[in-house]
């Protein structure tokens, strides 16, 4: 009869470590400092930088998942969620839902969404997450992690730990960053106050 309560119990913290697994990331860690990002992270895991002191976003362009050519230059003007990920990641794949929702939500008053996807060894992989996903919006295809290594300042991203989403500013300014899987909620925290600024 004690051992009813005990293995529920154990039950019970195993699927509580799995879930705060599955929302923190993959890889072999991440890696929040470095380089001279400004970030400021809050209680929240969310990460921002004061507009005075944002870093602009280099060159972040070539083909796409589904063989398009994409330039994150054409958003200018708007505030950017960028979304990295794997299809090999499974927070990558519980978040998919919520970047979805959110893109579709915030579109109308200027948001654009954009994916970059590394370490897929192939694109049938990349797309083939895209299409179970339903994703809306346009994915970088980066298998090496050229184009976010050289595209980012130094301490923004880690190819060790995924996903990352980031917030531009209107001028393409890193606004915000999180590590690990986001939800509708999160993702509102990151987006709504870059909107609100004139």
């Amino acid at each position: 009869m004690t051992l009813k309560p005990i293995a529920r119990a154990t039950a019970l913290t195993t699927a509580v470590s799995l879930a705060a697994l599955s929302l923190s990331g993959c890889g072999l860690g991440t890696s929040k400092s470095g380089g001279q990002t400004n970030f400021v992270t809050g209680a929240d895991g969310i990460a921002t930088v004061a507009a005075g002191e944002r870093k602009p976003v280099g060159s972040v362009r070539g083909e796409t998942v589904d063989g398009g050519h994409i330039d994150i230059a054409r958003f200018k003007g708007k505030v950017v969620v960028i979304n990295v990920w794997g299809s090999w990641c499974p927070p990558c794949r519980a978040e998919a839902p919520y970047l979805n929702q959110v893109a579709k939500e915030t579109k109308s008053k200027g948001v654009e969404f954009f994916g970059i996807n590394t370490r897929d060894g192939e694109k049938i992989q990349a797309k083939a997450f895209e299409d179970e996903a339903k994703i809306s919006y346009p994915s970088l295809y980066d298998p090496s992690g050229k184009v976010l290594m050289s595209g980012f300042p130094k301490g923004t991203v880690s190819l060790q730990g995924l996903p990352v989403s980031i917030v531009l500013d209107r001028e393409g300014k890193i606004a915000a960053r999180v590590f690990g899987g986001v939800d509708t909620e999160k993702l509102h925290k990151m987006i709504d106050p870059v909107l609100k600024e004139s």
